[in-house]
């Protein structure tokens, strides 16, 4: 069932599938920013990554004496959400554990994705609610694929990543789909000229220490998305290789894949948050489409 958010400027679609965010539409240019999940080379549009951000070794983690498997990014992308609140410019989905999730994830949780829609800008909001007698352990994340080119005389390596503020970033590698978190440097950032070969080690990770506002732009025309960060930890930058797809992910974290060296036990997980009995974690960020 799709679900839309609309006002004079911007139309947005959702599903209650993953929660997921499927259209972010500029009404007055008739232009599509959001990626339209071709399966050619990715068939998502923005998924919600709960309750892990990228692939745990061997897919399985260990807690309290148990193996658990889970695959990447986690299961709320492949769950269907409630729709605890709708309003011409708001919406809250909602997803609780239940006996399925609880085979794969120990834990009792309640998580709130919120969307609201203020001119050209979706605010995005993730609250997680821990339902269990104990710690609780978890990750979430973003993945939203923006198309690019937005026009047909462009082309994908037009575009750049600008950071504001410029300065130093901490870049950690990849290594197969484990990040190596021995071998991250920092790295100088202002703009990140995208080319297909910069993601030939897949994606490209900064650690965030500061809020930051991010721009995928082209000097060719005066048109892009930007992205709000007050309090994201860890940035995600993807597209295919060697594919030539039309997108690029820009993908705020709480969380990492597991390290090349992790032991497999959940509470020695790098980036993972703990939440007491009752607790609340919330974090978001916002995108706008000029």
């Amino acid at each position: 069932m799709e679900l839309c958010l609309e006002n004079d400027q911007v139309k947005a679609v959702f599903s209650r599938h993953g929660a997921e965010l499927q259209s972010l539409f500029n009404k007055a240019t008739q232009t599509e920013y959001l990626w339209q999940a071709d399966a050619k080379f990715w068939g998502r549009h923005a998924p919600v990554l709960f309750p892990f951000v990228g692939r745990l070794k061997d897919d399985q983690y260990q807690y309290a004496n148990k193996t658990y498997a889970m695959h990447q990014h986690g299961f709320a992308r492949d769950r269907d959400f409630e729709v605890r609140e709708q309003q011409p410019d708001h919406l809250i989905f909602e997803l609780n554990s239940s006996a399925a999730t609880k085979q794969i994830y120990p834990f009792d949780f309640k998580l709130q994705i919120s969307y609201r829609l203020r001119a050209a800008s979706l605010e995005i909001a993730y609250q997680v609610q821990n339902l269990t007698d104990s710690e609780m352990y978890f990750s979430i994340g973003g993945h939203p694929a923006f198309n690019i080119p937005l026009q047909k005389d462009e082309a994908f390596d037009d575009y750049l990543v600008e950071f504001q503020p410029v300065g130093n970033y901490l870049k950690i590698p990849l290594t197969g789909n484990y990040t190596d978190n021995s071998a991250a440097q920092e790295d100088r950032m202002a703009g990140l000229r995208l080319t297909r070969a910069a993601f030939k080690n897949d994606a490209l990770i900064y650690q965030l220490q500061r809020p930051i506002l991010l721009e995928l732009t082209t000097t060719a025309h005066q048109h892009g998305v930007r992205l709000d960060l007050p309090d994201t930890e860890y940035l995600g930058i993807w597209s295919p290789y060697p594919a030539a797809a039309p997108f690029v992910c820009l993908e705020p974290w709480w969380g990492l894949a597991d390290d090349i060296k992790a032991t497999g036990e959940l509470q020695q997980k790098r980036g993972i948050h703990k939440l007491a009995q009752q607790q609340l974690f919330k974090a978001g960020y916002t995108i706008s489409i000029f």
